[in-house]
């Protein structure tokens, strides 16, 4: 084994016989320093009282390297220190992941491991599940696992057969992940939660759910097909943001008038209402833009009438619609032009009238700038460098 750190998670200082220094990489005769590995990173600490900077699998021994070149040499006995609060921070977040996963198994289908990291403020477990993870889902999800954390269930960890390992339905593998688990081993490590969860796992864990604490879901996302991430935060982060979202809970549950476990429901109630205040004025709005263009003055030109004029306070999507509108009630030809300093314009023209709405708007860009274009039943410009008025007396004299 290249390090204890798995096997005695509970050891923060140990004394060892220095194997080998190469610059700032130094390896021991034994260590229980984690290994960066399986999506949880290596331990902080001290070696001999220089700080710890990276600690990696190498092919024979785990490799420490340090900020600085040690002043200890080959054959030294040297003192190590594992950062107690980031190895106790590790440990709860890999064992909190295990306890997400035994969750899913009692709510996803086709479940299959399909990535794990531990993160300085959240970790995060992606689900291989043929299962929408929606809202309700991710609820339940948390719900189950701080269950399982207050039911304080025992968490062992031994290494068994690989053959025996392989065989067994109920073990988790996170192949993705687990570098080393499988490959060329004789034998598994499987962490066991008891009643909950088995995985192949080579990482340090608690010996009970209850040291945990809080878990948190902060967010699910899909990082590839048929993927869905779930984060969470566990400790003070995750306790952080329960107290925000309750907070939030409460302050919506104030606005809203009402009790918090009816928020989502006044909140779906107000939301149907706005939409529906929305369409309101949306009809209004189109009632008045219609009014505003049956109120333009009437241009006759080649036996059609022509509708031409200035509409303020519109957008040309609005006007447009509106215009074509008025064009299918029977209107022959509406010019619209928008106000402001470099107006707009939008023309509809019935198919029995004898004009091109897009020869319209190319004649005015040519005149006074701007861009457009359009076929013969509607055509839109904008960016006119002119007056409403005088694009609208261009359009009253015609050629």
């Amino acid at each position: 084994m290249l390090t204890h750190a798995p096997e005695e998670p509970g050891v923060r200082r140990f004394e060892a016989e220095v194997a080998s220094v190469d610059g700032r990489n130094v390896t021991l005769s034994e260590t229980y320093f984690y290994a960066e590995s399986g999506g949880q990173p290596a331990d902080r600490g001290t070696l001999g009282g220089v700080p710890v900077a990276d600690v990696q699998k190498g092919e024979e021994a785990v490799v420490h390297t340090l900020e600085e070149a040690p002043d200890f040499d080959v054959g030294d006995e040297v003192a190590g220190v594992v950062d107690d609060d980031f190895r106790t921070y590790c440990m709860r977040a890999h064992t909190a992941s295990h306890v997400l996963y035994g969750a899913g198994r009692r709510l996803l289908d086709d479940l299959g491991y399909g990535g794990f990291d531990i993160g300085e403020e959240k970790v995060r477990v992606d689900f291989a599940t043929a299962t929408d993870i929606d809202d309700e889902v991710v609820v339940e999800l948390e719900r189950l696992t701080n269950r399982a954390v207050w039911d304080s269930r025992e968490v062992t960890w031994e290494e068994v057969p690989a053959e025996e390992a392989t065989a067994r339905d109920d073990v988790a593998f996170n192949t993705k992940t687990e570098e080393g688990v499988m490959a060329d081993a004789d034998a598994v490590r499987l962490v066991d939660i008891d009643g909950w969860d088995v995985a192949a796992c080579g990482g340090t864990h608690v010996s009970n759910t209850s040291e945990i604490g809080p878990v948190t879901v902060v967010g699910r996302s899909n990082p590839g097909e048929g993927l869905t991430r779930v984060e969470f935060a566990v400790g003070p982060s995750g306790v952080e943001r329960r107290a925000d979202v309750h907070r939030a809970a409460l302050d919506a549950s104030r606005e809203l008038g009402t009790a918090v476990e009816d928020v989502g429901e006044a909140a779906a109630e107000l939301r149907a209402e706005k939409e529906s205040l929305e369409s309101d004025l949306r009809e209004l709005e189109s009632d008045l833009i219609e009014g505003k263009l049956a109120e333009l003055d009437a241009v006759e030109r080649d036996g059609a009438t022509w509708r031409v004029g200035v509409v303020d306070e519109f957008g040309p999507n609005d006007v447009g619609e509106a215009a074509k509108d008025a064009v299918a009630d029977g209107e022959d030809v509406v010019v619209a032009v928008g106000g402001g300093d470099s107006p707009f314009v939008v023309v509809a023209a019935a198919e029995d009238a004898d004009a091109n709405a897009g020869d319209v708007v190319s004649d005015l860009t040519d005149e006074f700038g701007g861009g457009g274009g359009g076929g013969a039943a509607f055509a839109q410009g904008g960016g006119l460098d002119a007056a409403p008025e005088d694009v609208v007396a261009r359009v009253r004299d015609g050629e």
